[in-house]
């Protein structure tokens, strides 16, 4: 598959929301260099847990195939929490958010080299409103994938 055309579509919602994911993500885009060729949320954690469930194992798994495929792109996977917790508890829990997911891609086969973690806890939310939903879709690992040069 094409990078240019490889944008995931791991979380589940209404068309509505995967439209606006879709905006969101154009968005992103245009403010990152032209390396980056795809990104993605996993909207997959519990309230104040940091496990992966089983259907984000599933997504995950559909996509190591491409990966392996395509040993030129690094996969940078960001941390996120909702607003509920100190900003120091919400960088911790992103951060092993982040790891666990990583932990997953190595071992699913993965070289650990291309993997890099980072953890922006609370401070970037996808939603911004403060109820339930917002705080869900801001649950997540952000994955952003770049070819290397």
């Amino acid at each position: 598959m094409p990078c240019r055309e490889h944008i995931f579509t791991l979380s589940k919602g209404s068309k509505h929301r995967r439209g606006k994911i879709k905006k969101v993500q154009e968005k992103r885009r245009k403010h990152h260099d032209e390396k980056i060729c795809g990104v993605d949320d996993l909207n997959i954690f519990d309230f104040d847990k940091f496990n992966l469930r089983d259907e984000a194992r599933a997504i995950i798994n559909k996509h190591v195939e491409w990966f392996n495929k395509n040993k030129d792109v690094k996969i940078i996977i960001e941390g996120h929490c909702d607003e509920r917790g100190t900003a120091e508890y919400n960088l911790a829990l992103g951060e092993r958010r982040a790891n666990v997911a990583a932990r997953y891609l190595i071992d699913m086969g993965i070289d650990g080299k291309r993997i890099r973690t980072i953890s922006y806890g609370s401070e970037r939310p996808l939603d911004p409103q403060h109820n339930e939903e917002a705080w869900t879709k801001n649950r997540r690992a952000h994955f952003v994938i770049s070819k290397t040069k």
